[in-house]
């Protein structure tokens, strides 16, 4: 059934698309090829089997034109193989054009030759040349091919030739041979298969890119290599991908800004508390001022999350867990580094770093302990954070990641948070990539796990 669906996605992809159609494309051009290939085969052989008559023809008028009262008496004796005296009542029914020019050219204008291929019968020399092949020893040949030449002679009589040769025959052809064609396929198939992968690289590329834009706000950009085409698709995803970066930043200046302009007036509002007479007013009013002020300041980094231009590099991540760790048990923190996966990965180190911190100080506050393991799973990499608490209910669970969204439902700030510290822990990992999930373990507390390619 794999194998199936693989052979499904493949047909259904604009590589499996070109593999088809080239396939199919080279197949009929080969095989027109060898149609064509074959016909100018017979063509020439037909080219040949004609000069080859011409060229007896006039060595057999030259000869006669030379020495008459030699050559004329050998010919009536049918003592020259392949030529002889042709009857005179014989007619040439279908006179050959091209037979007729050629002798023309090598005898000249003059000649008049009339050239023709006639009955194998009426040439009255198939007993000469079987004779004399089987006087040789030889096996009989197929019946010769039989030409009738009359042309005029330089005394201005006419002569009757007829030409008697062995069989010009042409040899079989492989064009149209079972396994050559099948080769032909195969091979036609395995040149489409290279240059449809090929083909859909860019293809691939750029929804690799357009997925990473969907998980990460600060993505690589893409190399702008290949075609002049791929080369300008590339380029403008790059200005496309760079504006939506700009966009985030500017929607973060302006939070700055609003967050800066705010705390101008509340930190005056907090000083001009004082002068409130009640005390149990001031204090609830200064509690309030307080309050607010974190609201801005937590919102702000909340913003701050998703837009970080940290470059990325090359980490060991276990030591970067190692040291986070050890940081939180410097305190007294009950966190262990259960298992590493010896993995070198290329993240944005500050961001992972915040985000599995974010993952551990919840971990802590809400479970009373952190188990922090690190595992590679095919091409990806998971880090878990897990606690023994009374972890999550399962209807509230999808709901976690929504700023100001606490597990306790507790709004107190005597017990917790905010409850935006899963919602920038998930921003901080779609910066390289990564993904958050929660899930409520078989025997208590609560599992985070957060996903990311591993190279």
């Amino acid at each position: 059934m794999t194998l199936v669906r693989r052979i499904t996605d493949f047909a259904g992809s604009m590589a499996g698309r070109i593999f088809v159609m080239l396939t199919i494309g080279m197949t009929i051009a080969s095989a027109t090829s060898l149609v064509l290939a074959e016909r100018a085969r017979r063509q020439d052989f037909e080219r040949l089997r004609i000069e080859r008559v011409a060229a007896s023809a006039i060595d057999i008028a030259g000869r006669l034109a030379r020495q008459p009262k030699r050559i004329g008496p050998l010919l009536a004796a049918r003592e020259i193989l392949g030529a002889h005296p042709a009857p005179a009542d014989v007619a040439i029914v279908q006179p050959d054009a091209r037979l007729t020019a050629l002798i023309a050219q090598g005898l000249g204008p003059r000649s008049t030759p009339e050239a023709g291929q006639v009955p194998t019968s009426l040439c009255f020399g198939r007993q000469v040349f079987g004779a004399s092949r089987r006087a040789a020893g030889v096996a009989d040949d197929p019946v010769p091919d039989c030409w009738l030449v009359r042309l005029t002679d330089a005394d201005g009589n006419r002569q009757a030739l007829a030409i008697d040769l062995p069989p010009f025959v042409l040899p079989p052809s492989s064009a149209l041979d079972p396994i050559y064609l099948l080769i032909l396929v195969a091979a036609s198939a395995l040149f489409a298969l290279i240059v449809a992968r090929f083909a859909a690289t860019p293809i691939r590329r750029l929804a690799e890119a357009t997925r990473a834009v969907s998980i990460s706000s600060d993505p690589e950009p893409l190399p702008e290599s290949g075609p002049t085409e791929v080369r300008a698709a590339l380029r403008a995803f790059n200005v496309m991908q760079g504006r939506i970066r700009e966009g985030v930043r500017d929607r973060t200046q302006v939070l700055a800004a609003i967050s800066h302009d705010l705390q101008t007036p509340l930190t005056r509002l907090r000083l001009r508390l004082e002068h409130v007479s009640d005390p149990e007013l001031r204090d609830r009013l200064a509690s309030d001022v307080v309050a607010t002020q974190r609201l801005v300041r937590e919102g702000l980094d909340l913003a701050r999350a998703g837009e970080s231009r940290e470059p990325f590099s090359n980490v060991d991540l276990d030591s970067l867990i190692s040291s986070l760790v050890e940081d939180n048990a410097e305190f007294g923190a009950p966190v262990t580094f259960t298992g590493g996966c010896g993995a070198t990965v290329r993240v944005k180190p500050d961001a992972l770093a915040r985000c599995l911190g974010n993952l551990i100080d919840n971990a802590l506050k809400y479970g009373g302990d952190a188990d922090v393991t690190c595992a590679r799973h095919g091409n990806m990499i998971v880090v878990a954070v897990r606690d023994h608490g009374p972890g999550i209910a399962p209807d509230a669970i999808a709901t976690m990641f929504q700023p100001f969204q606490r597990g306790d439902n507790s709004r107190s700030r005597t017990t917790g948070g905010t409850g935006i510290g899963l919602t920038i822990a998930r921003a901080q990992a779609t910066t390289f990539g990564g993904t958050i999930a929660l899930t409520n373990c078989a025997d208590g507390g609560l599992l985070a796990t957060v996903s990311f390619p591993a190279a």
